[in-house]
């Protein structure tokens, strides 16, 4: 099992952009100092909610901070992109940090941010198909040219730089659901799981994921990745007692709200496709702390921890990506402490 930390580079309130930079840009630089794996990073737009609006400006950043993490995306929303676009800036990162990138991607749900970008939601899982086969066509082909329903190259291409790593950069579609799951699987493309579907969900949609591409000819190894909220304490009473104390230092309407609803504004109804979420986040992502500590969250003391990751590392997942507090205005050196109790308690286990 290989551990990344997750970054939303959420703004609170009285804190500058550069305060938010600045804060996990340190984290990150930690995250190399304690033997993580890798990084991923959240694209956002038009609030606080995260404040990376560019994920590859960021991952050159870091890049320069850096010299042996990955840097990752989780995710980069395609529909909101033009692929040419996110295939060269991808593939630039990739040159400058010695072929480190990971590219996670995803249609993305939040309807604020589509109707910013003047996109129809409803238009989101064409476009994201559309995207990857414009990226994996500039990245594995000396040149290519694409006329389809959203986006054309007009003639025939070559993308300059083309990315270190070979045949290209790891790529890995966030999906959860079990038909999501078998459609990327039967290409060979590895997920990343949604930090907000239960356990079951998740060790479901793994299973789905291997038996599906096994049966599609795909025996090679794949790191499936698997998002989760993480905190280990000392003692169990005390995981238990910061949980609370974490809930309420939690705005949830800061984030579960309508504009983070995926609704079609044409019609106030959830927009096509997206009919699983509406309630979820209309309905304010209320869940109790039992819910959480039993089926969402990796959280407890050490012992508990370490067999709730086996579970997933059992289920078929190879990497967890840690959310270690993003939604929680937690002091630079508390997220310190977080991070190295988990880097010293947990990890030494895998």
């Amino acid at each position: 099992m290989k551990f990344s930390t997750f970054h939303l580079f959420h703004r609170f309130d009285g804190q500058s952009f550069r305060d938010v930079y600045d804060y996990h840009l340190r984290l990150i630089e930690l995250a190399e100092e304690l033997g993580f794996h890798g990084v991923r990073l959240a694209e956002h737009h038009f609030r606080d909610y995260g404040v990376a609006p560019n994920l590859f400006t960021m991952l050159a950043h870091a890049a320069a901070r850096t010299s042996q993490i990955r840097l990752g995306t989780g995710i980069v929303v395609l529909p909101l992109h033009n692929p040419i676009h996110v295939a060269e800036e991808a593939a630039q990162v990739d040159v400058l940090s010695g072929g480190r990138l990971d590219l996670g991607i995803g249609r993305g749900y939040q309807s604020f941010e589509f109707e910013g970008f003047g996109i129809d939601l409803a238009e989101a899982r064409d476009r994201f198909n559309e995207s990857l086969e414009v990226i994996l066509g500039l990245w594995t082909g000396d040149t290519f040219q694409h006329d389809g329903k959203f986006y054309r190259t007009g003639t025939e291409v070559s993308l300059v730089p083309a990315p270190l790593q070979r045949p290209h950069p790891p790529i890995h579609v966030a999906a959860v659901s079990p038909e999501t799951v078998t459609i990327y699987a039967e290409r060979g493309l590895p997920i990343l799981a949604d930090p907000a579907a239960t356990f079951r969900k998740v060790v479901q949609a793994a299973e789905t994921w291997r038996t599906t591409a096994a049966r599609s000819g795909h025996t090679g190894d794949a790191d499936l990745v698997v998002a989760r909220s993480v905190y280990v304490a000392p003692t169990l009473e005390r995981a238990r007692e910061d949980q609370a104390r974490f809930e309420a230092m939690f705005d949830r309407s800061r984030i579960f709200n309508e504009k983070s609803a995926p609704i079609d504004p044409k019609t106030g109804k959830a927009a096509q496709g997206f009919e699983y979420y509406q309630d979820r986040y209309l309905k304010g992502g209320s869940v109790s702390t039992d819910f959480r500590w039993e089926q969402l969250e990796i959280i407890g003391d050490p012992e508990r921890v370490i067999g709730q990751i086996r579970l997933l590392r059992d289920a078929g997942f190879t990497d967890l990506l840690c959310d270690f507090g993003s939604t929680r205005p937690v002091p630079l050196e508390d997220m310190e402490s977080v991070m190295r109790f988990f880097a010293t308690e947990v990890m030494p286990a895998f």
